[in-house]
């Protein structure tokens, strides 16, 4: 059988066998219903309690400023709506990018049709939000600000700190997704200064079906899930208790290693970029410095990203041509649009996201492949 190599890290990561361990207790024998008053809830409870201090201090929160969700998406769709409920009177504005995941995006529209309204940033050709233009879109309705800190299809990390300084400067909710960040750069809620944080457990080496919402204390939060009184009472629902102590043991295992994992991605990217050069392979790469490590965005002028995608995945390679969430749909992304990327460059445009499991022979096998598919 031929070698399988998985480059596509920004769409889901393999799940880490330490993590996978500390899950089976809590799904073979400590099994019971941390809601519940009994003692064998007890140690499920504990679980979650721990699990909710790893996660805060990963980030440099307080654990009553994490509240666990069923991913990024969930995540990102109570911070928007949160805050247009507390302000359905007043016919909120809502801000966000042009390059925002769909789950922020869809989430504004949604409001929209409640009859909030929306201004979406633009993004330079590097695919960075000017924090000029933050300040000047920002209006007496404005509500919440939503700025991912880094982008899911091209890398490009935005100036998180200094545009949540300028929502504070006007008295303004600052958000972020940072789903594609957590666990792969350093995040620190305190010193960005943000109000709201999304992330979710699949992209760093935990399990799918997971996530959380970081609120900074004293933030108004509505619940989002009607019912029982999990999450302090803001998030209803049986807990999961084996994907949350999973993601909380992937998370600081990825923290604790952080260093090393960039270093080690850092220079397969360095190889990748490199082989391709020497290998005379014309493309054009997007995004801008800082990027997320070992997150490539290629366009191949002329050429075709689907096919490209569709033969590398006959060669044993997992690529993209982008989000996971559109890839069911044949046409070119929001993202490369946001960018004014010409047409021919954003139809032939992959995606490659390398991660701390892969090798530099994965790298070298990528790039011949490219070369064969693109020569054909």
């Amino acid at each position: 059988m031929k070698r399988h190599i998985y480059a596509d890290n920004a769409a889901t990561t393999k799940l880490d066998a330490e993590a996978f361990a500390a899950m089976k207790i809590w799904l073979l024998d400590e099994y019971a219903n941390a809601s519940q008053q009994y003692s064998f809830a007890r140690k499920p409870r504990a679980a979650i309690k721990q699990a909710r201090e790893i996660i805060a201090e990963c980030i440099n929160a307080e654990p009553q400023e994490i509240f666990f969700t069923s991913g990024g998406t969930e995540s990102d769709n109570w911070a928007i709506k949160s805050a247009v409920l507390a302000n359905l009177n007043e016919r909120p504005h809502i801000i966000t990018s042009a390059i925002e995941h769909k789950a922020i995006l869809n989430s504004c529209a949604a409001m929209q049709n409640l009859g909030c309204t929306v201004t979406k940033l633009p993004v330079d050709a590097r695919g960075v939000v000017s924090p000029d233009d933050l300040a000047s879109s920002i209006l007496p309705q404005t509500k919440i600000i939503s700025v991912m800190t880094a982008n899911n299809e091209i890398g490009t990390i935005q100036p998180v700190k200094k545009l949540c300084e300028i929502a504070h400067e006007h008295g303004k909710i600052f958000h972020t997704d940072a789903v594609q960040a957590v666990g792969h750069i350093p995040i620190d809620v305190k010193n960005l200064g943000v109000d709201m944080l999304s992330a979710s457990a699949h992209k760093f080496n935990a399990p799918k079906g997971v996530g959380f919402l970081y609120v900074r204390a004293g933030v108004k939060l509505f619940p989002y899930l009607d019912g029982g009184a999990q999450e302090y009472g803001m998030r209803a629902g049986t807990e999961n208790v084996a994907a949350i102590v999973g993601m909380a043991v992937a998370l600081k295992k990825n923290i604790s290693a952080l260093e090393t994992n960039q270093k080690h991605i850092i220079g397969l990217e360095k190889l990748f970029i490199r082989e391709l050069e020497e290998n005379n392979i014309p493309h054009v790469r997007n995004g801008a410095e800082p990027t997320l490590p070992g997150l490539i965005s290629l366009s191949f002028d002329g050429k075709d990203g689907e096919k490209i995608l569709h033969r590398m995945d006959l060669m044993g390679i997992s690529i993209s041509t982008g989000s996971a969430c559109d890839g069911n749909k044949n046409q070119i992304s929001h993202v490369l649009k946001a960018l004014n990327l010409s047409e021919s460059l954003a139809k032939g445009t992959i995606r490659i996201s390398l991660g701390k499991n892969n090798t530099l022979e994965d790298v070298r096998a990528i790039v011949t492949a490219l070369k064969k598919v693109l020569g054909d």
